[in-house]
């Protein structure tokens, strides 16, 4: 078992990862409990430093949201144009620009369900971003849930807050080493290529997670120096540098 002050130092990691929350409002609802435990949620994973809404004022049940989605610390922004997707286009254009941001966020949380988003996410994490998407049942395409690093619905989130602030040291028995990541890498890879889907990183980190239940995520991955990796990215360039897998582009290959 890891010493009490490594795994201190671990945890302080985690909480040092900048998080920004861009949420689609036309497309997926926020209630005030359930936009209290997204806020709870981002702050549990580490420094919330962007919290947008964006929304169409012309519509009366949106207009009706603003007041607790304010008073609770999101930033709105109302985009009243007329034209399909104007709100979408809006969401979009932040999203690119806050990656060049001297303060930009290591991990996206994306509220949307939309199809539309699936080129912007993948734009995210060629940039070495970690996208977490929550959506609402019956109202996700396939290709967005699949490329998230990690994907929920909004209705699991009160539980997902409740289990983020558990004690911490709850979680120490789920650390797991370099090497064995490398191995469920491998597996995740191999399982993709036999169901003939793209190796991307987003898919693979999602799959590592549904195969292997100790993977959770990059963050539960031990090294000696008790430095976490920041990204799947990351981690992707040290297996790659250690020769056990090929990479082209963001998509992974096993080594011939």
């Amino acid at each position: 078992m890891p010493h009490v002050n490594q795994s201190s130092n671990r945890q302080t990691n985690q909480q040092q990862l900048k998080l920004g929350i861009y949420c689609d409002f036309q497309n997926v609802y926020l209630s005030p409990e359930l936009a209290s435990s997204l806020l709870a949620f981002a702050s549990a994973r580490g420094s919330l430093i962007s919290r947008k809404v964006y929304y169409n004022s012309l519509f009366e049940n949106q207009a009706s949201a603003k007041e607790y989605l304010q008073r609770i610390g999101f930033k709105c922004e109302d985009v009243t144009c007329s034209l399909k997707n104007s709100a979408d286009n809006q969401l979009k254009s932040d999203l690119i620009d806050d990656v060049y941001n001297n303060q930009s966020p290591d991990i996206f949380i994306l509220v949307s369900g939309d199809g539309d988003f699936a080129n912007p996410v993948q734009f995210l994490q060629d940039k070495d971003k970690n996208v977490i998407i929550f959506s609402q049942r019956g109202n996700v395409k396939q290709r967005l849930k699949n490329l998230a690093n990690e994907f929920h619905f909004v209705d699991e989130l009160p539980q997902l807050v409740v289990k983020n602030t558990q004690p911490k040291n709850a979680c120490i028995e789920f650390d797991i080493t370099y090497n064995e990541t490398i191995e469920y890498l491998i597996e995740a890879i191999n399982t993709a290529l036999v169901q003939k889907k793209r190796t991307g990183f987003g898919y693979i980190n999602n799959l590592m997670s549904k195969l292997f239940p100790k993977y959770q995520g990059v963050s539960s991955i031990y090294v000696p120096d008790a430095n976490k990796f920041k990204s799947f990215g990351q981690f992707v360039d040290a297996v790659v540098r250690d020769g056990k897998v090929q990479k082209q582009g963001h998509e992974l290959f096993l080594i011939a």
